[in-house]
C-alpha cells in the first residue's frame, strides 16, 4: 500500500477510530487499526467487539493495499505533527513507513488476516434523523443508566418508538429520566436497548455533527451511518422496566422556581451535605417558603431560602444531591417545576412548559 493524504483529515480519522480500538490481551489485533484503500480514498477501520468504526477519508492511492497498525502508536504520531499537511503511507513488509516533509518514521504492523470483520447491516431496516436529534437524546438520559453489568437493561439507554417520537429513557432504579424526540419517519423497531459504554462513544463520536445519520437495526446489532462514518453496536438482550407505573398520577405539592436560583442555592447547600449527599427539601406553602437544608456533623449545617412558587400541601423530603441535580443539564427552560406526590413517593422534575423532558427521582430514607 502506498497513499498520500491531508494530515487533519487523516488526524481526525485517526482520533475517532482510536476511541473505539479494542486492548484485548488474548486477541492483540484488536489494538490495531484496519487500513484499507478503495479507488481514491482510505477505510480506517477499528472494532472491540462490542462497538466497530469505519471512517472514509479521500487519499491519493499509488499502490492499493491493506494494513492493520498499532492505534495508539499512530493516532498519537500523527497527532504530534504540528506543521505538515500531506503524508506519505507505504508499507514495505511488515512496517509502515510515513514520510512527511521533515520526518520519516517506520511503525511496525500487525497481521491483518486476523482483523475481525465489522458487519454491515440491512438498507432495508433502516429510518433517517437529524444526528444532534440523536445525540442530544442520548445525552439527556445516559447520566442515569446504571453503572456496571449486573443488569444489562439497567445499564443501557433504551430507545422506544410511540407514535411520531422516539423516546429514549434510562434507570439506575434510584432515578429515572426520559426524553422524547419527534422523528418524522417511523423505525422499524418498537425498542432497543444501547449498552451505557456504547451510547457514551456515540455521543462522541457524532457531537459536532450536523447532518442526517440513518439508523439501521437487526436482532442484536444497530448501526449508524453519516457522510463518512459507519459506526455499529451491539444491542442488549432483555427487556427495560415498564417504568410508566412508577410515575406518580396524582400532585400533592408543587414547586416552580428559576432554575439558576436553585442551583446557586446548591452550591452553597452542597458544602455541608453529609456522606450520604443527603439534602433536606421543604416545600412550605402556607408560609411561602421552600428551603434547602444541609447538614455535616463534622462541618455544620445551612438552610438556604429559594424563591418560589409553591401550592398543595406542606412537605419535607430527602434526596441524594447528586441524583438530583444531575438532571439540570437535559433541562432548556429557564424554570424548573417540582412536583410532589408524598413522603415516600419519588419527585418529579420539569421544565416549566416542556413536557419532552421528565426526571424523577426517588426518595431517600427519612431521618
Amino acid at each position: 500500500m502506498k497513499i498520500e493524504c491531508i494530515k487533519d483529515q487523516l488526524e481526525e480519522a485517526l482520533n475517532k477510530a482510536d476511541k473505539i480500538a479494542g486492548k484485548n490481551i488474548t486477541l492483540p489485533v484488536l489494538s490495531g487499526l484496519y487500513f484499507n484503500t478503495n479507488k481514491n480514498s482510505l477505510s480506517i477501520k477499528a472494532t472491540n467487539l462490542d462497538l466497530g468504526i469505519s471512517v472514509v477519508i479521500p487519499v491519493k492511492v499509488f499502490e492499493p493495499g491493506i494494513v492493520v497498525v498499532p492505534a495508539h502508536v499512530i493516532s498519537s504520531f500523527i497527532s504530534s505533527l504540528s506543521k505538515d499537511r500531506n503524508i506519505i503511507l507505504n508499507t514495505k513488509d511488515q512496517v509502515l513507513e510515513i514520510k512527511t516533509s521533515a520526518t520519516k518514521t517506520s511503525i511496525k504492523t500487525l497481521t491483518s488476516e486476523d482483523f475481525p470483520i465489522i458487519p454491515e447491516l440491512d438498507d432495508n431496516k433502516t429510518f433517517s434523523m437529524p444526528v444532534r436529534d440523536l445525540v442530544f437524546g442520548i445525552k439527556s438520559v445516559i447520566y442515569a443508566a446504571a453503572v456496571g453489568n449486573i443488569k444489562p437493561e439497567l445499564s443501557s439507554v433504551a430507545i422506544t418508538h410511540s407514535g411520531e417520537f422516539l423516546i429514549f429513557a434510562a434507570t439506575d432504579s434510584f432515578r429515572l429520566a426520559e426524553k422524547k424526540i419527534r422523528v418524522k419517519k417511523a423505525p422499524p423497531f418498537k425498542q432497543i436497548l444501547i449498552p451505557q459504554k456504547n451510547a457514551i462513544e456515540i455521543i462522541k463520536i457524532f457531537d459536532k455533527g450536523e447532518e442526517e445519520i440513518s439508523i439501521s437495526i437487526e436482532e442484536h446489532q444497530m448501526a449508524l451511518r453519516s457522510q463518512n462514518i459507519y459506526l455499529t453496536s451491539r444491542i442488549v438482550e432483555g427487556n427495560f422496566p415498564d417504568y410508566k407505573q412508577i410515575i406518580p398520577k396524582e400532585t400533592t405539592s408543587k414547586a416552580i422556581l428559576l432554575k439558576q436560583d436553585l442551583v446557586n442555592s446548591l452550591k452553597t447547600s452542597l458544602i455541608f451535605s453529609d456522606v450520604f449527599n443527603q439534602l433536606t427539601l421543604k416545600l412550605l406553602p402556607k408560609a411561602k417558603s421552600f428551603e434547602i437544608e444541609s447538614k455535616n456533623s463534622t462541618v455544620g449545617e445551612s438552610v438556604h431560602t429559594v424563591e418560589s412558587v409553591l401550592e398543595g400541601s406542606d412537605i419535607s423530603i430527602n434526596v441524594n444531591h447528586r441524583y438530583f441535580t444531575d438532571c439540570f443539564q437535559s433541562i432548556t427552560t429557564d424554570s424548573i417545576a417540582l412536583s410532589f406526590s408524598g413522603q415516600a413517593k419519588p419527585i418529579i422534575i420539569q421544565g416549566v412548559g416542556d413536557t419532552s423532558f421528565l426526571y424523577l427521582v426517588m426518595p431517600m430514607n427519612q431521618s
